[in-house]
């Protein structure tokens, strides 16, 4: 469904060395998972027998009894859809394997052996098992037949079109506990050979601290292998002689933890999340280094082995931010914030040294934009070492200016120590539309922009005139929509906050009103903060209120950013984009609405290009930039007919 696929660890209650009830409790998890609309499940390793068996591995009498309850678990199952994968010890070449076995429908697809096999500290498998890179044979026999077997083995799922699912092709790869620890994990190869998704069977046991590092782990390796990385461990019922085993399971993608299982509790483990292929294979795609080392001929060709994907038909697990440029609560804010605006400080900083610049000049309007490149201003001028005085805020007030934001302009300058001057643009702009034959009262668009480049004519020749420079106020928002003047506050010397969305900007101007200790201060921002977002160019209403809300026109920011995140972030398709939409806001927006303005950043996006091709140098500070330097270079007259056709 919309490029996903819904996965499933699973940790059953184990009886040391009874199989029987083993596949029992496999069975049941199997089916759970099923019913819940799961498409991939993987068990946790030596999962048929249990891990801790230890010696018993080299009786005859256990490897008979797990292999024929492999045979059952299959039988049982097989009107089930569901790709499974299940860990027991397999003989072969005079040799054992702790292994994974991966079955569909009642039919054993394929065996991958564990590569690295850990003998130190807690863990001795050497005793039992062999590396299965000793192997000879491609081959092993379960029940009187041959299966393949290797690590070298892929799961690629048939082409489908039915249903809702639009994968095409998904490829599994799998390896086994001790593997991912190792400094070049298998997983690393198979993702360099297509697989989109890795399956690890795992026996970790919980130690002080084990845990987050396992995390840590797991969501770095399926971020160097842009993939999806499902992880099942071994669980409650193992034998607790000297460990101690919980049952942990995790998701996680392409750096992220989409989530995990509880720990500490007797009873069986099951999470479930869907793993967005269409956004790995497009970070891949443009990542051109990923392929290379395959390219080059340095890996071994993996084997594939076709299996049947169903068709997604399950609740969409998955939680989707809806501000997703917004630091969430359970990240460390503080320094999440200071890291940001740190950013573009020093950014800041470089270009005043070197230009040798000694003072600054801001258009403050008392919106939020320009009170964050105030701060951003103050922040480099104080690691400086250079006097706020030399940092002049100037308040251009003109037909569309308000009591409101007039006042915290000029009070937010006075807070924060910097000089203050006020140049109306009033008389300026009159005797301008008397020069080009405007009547001066239409509030067209020449009406409007001639104000925002006549603010923009001040600060440059008052810049040039102070050997100081203008500071851009302008947000990755606006140059996404294009809602900036050409030539006007598109333009400056330095723009410090071009790599700042809309939503991110309100959060660091709250963020950092309520750091602060000064309650006159902060209770300027915080107003400012809550100001309807508006550039003021139209006269305001009798009761001095403001009449030109941007967000009235153009949309809400909180949808155009979440937009341009899954735009830029992940090449999403329109209506993949509509499809998050739909899970971020349901509670919020109608369909209508999210449609309509989606519709509005798509045509805005294309048509606006000419301004952001000709963009000020300003600082990187997220995943996502306009530059045309950098991240997103793209033709002025692009069509977005295609785009567009989607919606309809």
């Amino acid at each position: 469904m919309n490029g996903f696929i819904k996965v499933a660890a699973a940790s059953p209650i184990v009886e040391v060395a009874d199989c029987t009830e083993n596949i029992r409790q496999i069975e049941a998890l199997m089916r759970k998972a099923e019913n819940a609309g799961a498409q991939i499940i993987v068990f946790p390793e030596l999962s048929v027998t249990g891990y801790t068996c230890m010696d018993l591995f080299a009786q005859k009498a256990l490897r008979g009894h797990a292999e024929g309850a492999l045979l059952q678990l299959m039988e049982n199952t097989k009107e089930l859809k569901i790709f499974c994968v299940v860990g027991m010890p397999l003989e072969t070449e005079n040799k054992l394997f702790n292994t994974a076995v991966a079955f569909q429908s009642g039919h054993i697809l394929g065996v991958v052996p564990k590569t690295y096999i850990p003998n130190d500290n807690e863990f001795q498998e050497m005793r039992w098992f062999s590396s299965g890179s000793c192997t000879q044979s491609e081959t092993v026999n379960i029940g009187g037949n041959d299966y393949p077997m290797g690590a070298d083995i892929l799961f690629s799922a048939k082409k489908s079109g039915a249903g809702n699912n639009s994968n095409k092709n998904v490829i599994v790869g799998i390896e086994i506990c001790e593997d991912l620890w190792m400094p070049i994990p298998p997983s690393s190869n198979l993702a360099i050979q297509g697989a989109d998704v890795i399956l690890n069977l795992s026996a970790c046991n919980e130690l002080i601290g084990k845990n987050h590092y396992l995390k840590s782990l797991i969501a770095q390796q399926s971020a160097r292998c842009i993939a999806g990385y499902v992880y099942a461990s071994a669980g409650f019922g193992e034998s607790s002689t000297d460990l101690v085993f919980v049952g942990k399971g995790f998701i996680a993608e392409n750096g992220v933890m989409l989530c995990e299982s509880e720990r500490f509790n007797a009873e069986s483990k099951l999470i479930m999340n869907d793993i967005d292929i269409d956004f790995l294979r497009n970070n891949r795609l443009v990542n051109t280094n990923f392929a290379s080392r395959l390219q080059s001929g340095h890996q071994p060709i993996a084997r594939n082995i076709t299996f049947d994907l169903t068709p997604y038909n399950g609740q969409f697990d998955r939680y989707i931010d809806p501000h997703p440029f917004v630091p969430s609560e359970d990240e460390a804010l503080k320094e999440r914030c200071e890291e940001i605006l740190n950013i573009q400080t020093i950014g800041l900083v470089k270009r005043l040294k070197h230009i040798n610049a000694k003072t600054a000049l801001i258009g403050v309007s008392g919106g939020l934009d320009s009170t964050l490149a105030l701060l951003v201003t103050t922040r480099a001028f104080d690691m400086l070492g250079i006097p706020r005085k030399n940092i002049l805020g100037i308040t251009m007030p003109g037909f569309g200016t308000t009591g409101r934001t007039y006042h915290n302009a000029v009070s937010l300058i006075n807070v924060l120590g910097v000089s203050i001057k006020e140049i109306s643009i009033k008389e300026a702009c009159i005797q301008h539309f008397k020069n080009i034959g405007h009547d001066g009262v239409t509030p067209d668009v020449t009406y409007e922009n001639a104000q925002a480049r006549e603010r923009t004519q001040i600060l440059m020749d008052l810049a040039n005139t102070m050997n100081g420079i203008v500071i851009g106020t302008g947000d990755l928002s606006e140059l996404a929509l294009g809602w900036a003047t050409f030539n006007g506050d598109h333009i400056s010397m330095y723009g410090v906050n071009v790599g700042i969305p809309k939503t991110l900007v309100r959060y660091l101007v709250e963020w950092t009103a309520n750091g602060l200790p000064d309650i006159e201060a902060k209770k300027i921002l915080l107003d400012i903060a809550n100001t309807p977002i508006s550039p003021e160019l139209i006269p305001a209403n009798t009761d001095d209120s403001i009449n030109q809300k941007t967000e009235d026109i153009v949309g809400p920011y909180e949808l155009h950013d979440f937009f341009i995140y899954h735009f830029m972030r992940f090449g999403a398709s329109p209506q993949k984009i509509l499809f998050l939409a739909r899970q971020a806001f349901k509670e919020k927006y109608s369909e209508e609405e999210m449609k309509k303005w989606l519709h509005t950043f798509l045509r805005r996006f294309f048509s606006q290009q000419f301004k952001r091709n000709c963009l000020p140098d300003g600082p990187k500070v997220g995943c996502i930039s306009l530059s045309p330097r950098g991240d997103w270079r793209m033709s002025s007259d692009a069509q977005v007919s295609e785009w567009i056709k989607e919606l309809k």
